[in-house]
């Protein structure tokens, strides 16, 4: 009779052993468990980013300036020749736009403007009434080298008082990172930036 109680004994306590060892592991997954989904939910706040947009709180994403570099670099490319072609007969627009270019460029940008400048290019567009825009066509940009080489191709509609001049505009250049600003957001700047070719497609009567 000792014998047998002694065997349940030993019995109970394999139970009671098992149980335990059984629970201890199933803590342990759960911990793991949650801490996954915890380090998940920190990981998914930090790439969360609350922008706020003409007074109103949007979500916007996190991400490494490798993802978006070629779309960066070609709107960075974009805004500089719409600020630099596009022109209206008032002073102080244009010189607003050329400013604006400038920063995102560096000298060689300034030397084509000074040299429109004394060529009265600027003088002409006031004192004729002319306008002129500018239509992107294509980006072509080269990320694999160091500083980057980009071709523009786009149009430009010049608007004078009796015709519409369309002409074609081929530049090329290069592109270096520089330290982001207010007046440079991309922080990027175009270097060496010269016109390959800017001939007249049509001339139209209006």
């Amino acid at each position: 009779m000792m014998f047998k109680k002694t065997k349940d004994i030993d019995s109970s306590f394999r139970h009671i052993r098992l149980f335990s060892l059984l629970f201890l592991i199933a803590n342990v997954i759960t911990v793991c468990v949650y801490a996954y989904f915890c380090e998940s939910r920190v990981r998914r706040a930090e790439n969360r980013v609350l922008v706020l947009l003409n007074g109103k709180i949007v979500d916007a994403t996190n991400s490494s300036r490798s993802e978006n570099l070629l779309v960066e670099v070609k709107d960075h490319i974009r805004t500089f020749h719409e600020y630099f072609f596009t022109l209206s007969p008032d002073e102080k627009l244009i010189q607003g736009n050329i400013t604006k270019a400038l920063y995102l460029a560096d000298g060689s940008a300034k030397a084509a403007y000074d040299n429109l400048k004394e060529g009265n290019y600027y003088s002409n567009i006031i004192a004729g009434n002319v306008n002129q825009v500018i239509t992107v066509d294509s980006i072509v940009v080269n990320t694999n080298i160091n500083p980057m080489y980009f071709r523009f191709y786009g149009k430009q509609e010049i608007t004078r008082p009796t015709t519409v001049t369309t002409r074609s505009l081929v530049t090329e250049g290069y592109l270096r990172p520089v330290t982001r600003s207010e007046r440079n957001s991309h922080g990027l700047l175009i270097e060496k930036w010269a016109t390959l070719s800017n001939e007249d497609l049509t001339i139209k009567n209006r």
